[in-house]
């Protein structure tokens, strides 16, 4: 009954998808593919779990550039992450999602997402942009930007479901944002 009703969900967000509304984690959820995924703020002892993450990350799948790709440059990457308000998702007690936001230098902070391949189209990157961005709000962070290849309609669509409104619609890449 609970599987049936799991893929009845599933259908039913492909054809109307949900909002993205921010909550405040930790949570734990069980994805679309019966895992169960704990999210939570991220800690440094998931340092290590991350760049594992990265490391295995997917090369067709990085975005303007990140992850990157040399194991050297995933640490000094996430280094620079981990400064800002970050959320993570985990599967067993190991990193699979990662929603960060870099302060920018002025009172704006740009987003990153990342849900490992094993783990994308389950459910776990709208619960983590929504614990994420009720962290975020939590933290005291009130703009947030990104982002995102003008040919990726999909993901424009995820973020919209989150809020966020195209602002700069020209060129390669779109900016899109929204206020906490």
């Amino acid at each position: 009954m609970e599987k049936a009703r799991l893929v009845v969900r599933g259908l039913l967000d492909r054809i109307r998808p949900a909002r993205i509304r921010p909550s405040e984690p930790p949570s734990t959820i069980v994805d679309d593919d019966g895992r169960e995924i704990q999210i939570c703020p991220y800690r440094d002892e998931a340092f290590e779990g991350l760049v594992e993450m990265y490391d295995t990350f997917d090369p067709e799948q990085r975005a303007q550039g990140t992850p990157p790709i040399q194991r050297d440059e995933i640490r000094a990457w996430i280094e620079g992450l981990v400064e800002g308000v970050n959320v993570v998702a985990l599967h067993d007690g190991q990193p699979v999602g990662h929603v960060s936001f870099v302060p920018d230098g002025t009172d704006r902070h740009e987003l990153a997402i990342f849900v490992h391949q094993k783990y994308q189209h389950a459910g776990i990157g709208s619960e983590l942009m929504a614990n994420g961005l009720g962290f975020a709000r939590e933290q005291g962070i009130r703009y947030v930007w990104l982002t995102v290849e003008s040919w990726k309609r999909g993901i424009q669509q995820f973020y919209s479901r989150a809020g966020f409104s195209t602002v700069n619609p020209m060129g390669a890449a779109h900016r899109m944002s929204r206020t906490l």
